[in-house]
């Protein structure tokens, strides 16, 4: 097999574990979409300003903190490969079970409360799904089968809303946390039967046939056994460093965009809850297909390559924000958005990998934690703040200016893929 082909090859058991992990960031998506879908029902009810929404909207990155990095640790200290399985389904057990908490909840505090907890639940799932792909794939072609699996995301942007509008319009904003996270029983029963030591002993028996590039070097290696180690030797890797810095910037100006969308959607242009909730998930119609695209360029152009192009494209699309003035603009405005929107992610968890592997759940988990759950907490509030006091404009300004700053950390990173690497 040439390793510089452009059409990847895998064992039947390295599909099929990129399949399930795209359907878990999809779950993963659709529990994230929840809240700032039914945020303008849950201000009506509980009588909140925008600053005070976002603060509550802020609690579930909080979660995702802690959860990304403390699981992240944890599964690798249980070690690789297979596994992976045991902490993904523990995660998503949590997940569930904060849903449902959630359902029953009448009060301000239970509401806040519960929101660590889901954000702790779909944080620790992120970077394992993520990391349990890569332990299954050969190194070749990580770029391709983690753009694949982080299609979950934009297709979860786009199915997410649909769901959520369907619940909305038969029921209220309690049941779309009722219903949406029991998804994730069939995805872990489906996790648990493919996930398995034989299986990956399969894959691995494959990819040394083929002459390729285990993911990790030695596959019965257990990594560090101390979950502080763990953390201390992915933060003494540059790239682990400045790559945390870019995600966090990519995830800022997403973020900024997406947690009031919809309260724009209604407020500012009048659109009924159902109707905005569809539109803020048009992103997704696109989104899929820079995954791939830019994922499979980074394997044979660079990591670095391909996030400058995408970096440029964040930037212009959340200036582009600026013009939504009705649901024609909107659709087409964040139809436009998702080429650029979800296609950073894939790149970056290959970047991630690719100077981590050993130790590649703690580092995802620090660029999830970091990234993810430190620039929600944060821009949630300072959004609110911003649209409050100077308007929509500017907020979009501000946004396009957080993602052109990813040149900066960018320039300083070390390529880890692409021909000159390779050769």
């Amino acid at each position: 097999m040439n390793k510089k082909s452009w059409i990847p090859q895998g064992h039947p058991v390295s599909w099929m574990m990129m399949i399930i992990g795209t359907l878990s960031m999809l779950l993963i998506a659709v529990d994230r979409q929840i809240l700032p879908t039914v945020l303008p029902a849950i201000m009506e009810e509980f009588h909140m300003n925008s600053v005070q929404a976002g603060l509550l909207n802020s609690l579930n990155f909080v979660g995702t903190f802690a959860g990304a990095a403390l699981v992240g640790f944890i599964a690798d200290r249980i070690g690789t490969g297979h596994r992976r399985v045991w902490t993904w389904s523990a995660s998503c057990i949590v997940t569930m079970l904060s849903g449902l908490a959630t359902f029953f909840t009448k009060g301000v505090f239970g509401l806040q409360f519960w929101r660590v907890i889901m954000g702790v639940g779909t944080g620790a799932m992120e970077p394992i799904s993520a990391a349990l792909v890569s332990d299954f794939w050969q190194k070749e072609n990580r770029g391709f089968a983690l753009g694949v699996n982080q299609t979950g995301m934009p297709f979860g942007q786009f199915v997410g809303p649909i769901l959520l509008s369907a619940v909305l319009a038969y029921g209220t904003w309690r049941d779309a946390f009722l219903w949406i996270p029991l998804i994730g029983v069939v995805m872990m029963l489906i996790q648990l039967s493919i996930g398995t030591a034989a299986n990956e002993r399969r894959v691995y028996h494959w990819i040394d046939e083929k002459h390729l590039t285990r993911p990790v070097a030695n596959r019965n290696q257990t990594t560090h056994k101390q979950v502080l180690s763990n953390a201390i030797q992915s933060l003494k890797n540059r790239n682990v460093v400045l790559t945390i810095l870019i995600d966090f910037l990519f995830l800022w100006t997403e973020q900024g965009i997406v947690t009031f969308l919809t309260y724009r959607l209604t407020s500012e242009l009048g659109l009924s809850l159902s109707l905005a909730a569809l539109i803020s998930g048009a992103s997704g119609i696109t989104g899929w297909m820079g995954q791939i695209v830019w994922g499979t360029i980074s394997d044979h152009y660079g990591r670095k390559f391909s996030l400058t192009i995408l970096t440029a494209g964040t930037a212009l699309s959340a200036l582009g924000c600026i013009f939504i003035n009705s649901a024609t603009t909107g659709w087409i405005i964040l139809i436009i958005w998702g080429i650029f929107r979800n296609s950073p992610y894939s790149v970056i968890n290959s970047l991630i990998i690719d100077s981590t592997p050993e130790t590649a759940a703690s580092s995802l988990g620090l660029l999830v934690g970091i990234g993810f759950g430190l620039s929600g907490a944060l821009v949630a509030p300072v959004v609110g703040y911003i649209i409050q006091t100077f308007g929509w404009t500017w907020n979009y300004i501000a946004l396009a200016i957080s993602s052109a700053l990813v040149f900066i950390p960018l320039y300083f990173i070390k390529e880890t893929a692409g021909r000159h690497v390779s050769d």
